[in-house]
């Protein structure tokens, strides 16, 4: 099915230096998240180049829907915040494989010739061991971190935290009163922090340009232990999964500030303060 499809796939996927095949993970990724995109990833014939194009633009643009509609909740238009999303993951994949040089189209179709003709019982008997170690090896990850997750809470290193990544966020041209709007979404994800988002959003008072280049930012680079964690067993090299979104997250965030600047009559209006009352 996804064969006859080529022809609609071929020239969008291409420029992102993907199989058309590609998109199936990609789409799974965009409406749903990080675990339906990595099952998609799974079953699919990809080179390790392809597969590390695909993790970077999930890890930017992944479960749209949800996680635009917290930030529409928390101060910035959710179509917006979307689209702002998808072109980021765009352009990041589009620079990278230029460095990558992933192998083309013709390779994957050649390398799935063999198990097209092969045995159904055999496929499924195959899918199914490389799916339990997958999900074994997951499950593990996720344990991890969720434990380490409690014993940060439990100890109240959040404070800590929050004093040690101020001058990280003035490398990354962010307003400090972020810092737990930011960490939120860094350690849990936009979905999972959703609650204490938008909560704090409210309680900070903070104008429509700061508001702005946060959730371009977290929008960009969230979830930075979980996500990235589930392409690792996938083969995929730490380096890919981490630092190109961090530096596109840091790169908008200046360009944005220097839009504002060069464009006063653009600024946005401060946030209304809450009535008192």
């Amino acid at each position: 099915w996804i064969g006859r499809l080529d022809f609609l796939l071929e020239p969008v996927m291409s420029v992102l230096g993907l199989p058309p095949m590609a998109a199936l993970p990609l789409l799974v990724g965009l409406f749903t998240g990080i675990y339906g995109s990595v099952a998609a990833m799974m079953v699919l014939p990809f080179t390790p180049e392809q597969m590390t194009l695909m993790a970077v633009f999930l890890l930017i643009s992944h479960n749209l829907i949800v996680e635009s509609t917290v930030q529409g909740k928390s101060g910035i238009n959710p179509f917006a915040a979307a689209a702002f999303r998808l072109a980021a993951s765009c352009l990041t994949v589009f620079i990278l494989a230029r460095i990558l040089e992933p192998s083309g189209a013709e390779a994957i179709r050649s390398s799935a010739g063999p198990a097209v003709a092969a045995a159904f019982p055999a496929l499924l008997q195959e899918w199914a061991v490389k799916t339990a170690f997958m999900c074994l090896k997951i499950f593990v990850i996720i344990i991890c971190l969720m434990i380490v997750m409690e014993i940060m809470k439990r100890f109240h290193v959040i404070g800590y935290i929050l004093v040690g990544v101020r001058p990280l966020l003035r490398l990354m041209g962010l307003d400090r009163r972020v810092g737990m709007l930011w960490l939120t979404a860094g350690l849990f994800g936009i979905a999972y922090g959703a609650a204490v988002i938008v909560e704090e959003a409210k309680e900070i008072g903070l104008s429509g340009e700061d508001m702005t280049k946060l959730h371009l930012s977290i929008g960009i680079n969230h979830a930075v232990i979980e996500d990235p964690a589930l392409f690792l067993p996938l083969g995929i090299h730490a380096f890919w999964l981490w630092v190109p979104r961090w530096v596109m997250a840091v790169v908008v965030v200046h360009l944005l500030t220097l839009w504002f600047r060069f464009a006063p009559t653009r600024h946005h209006r401060p946030r209304a303060e809450t009535n008192p009352s």
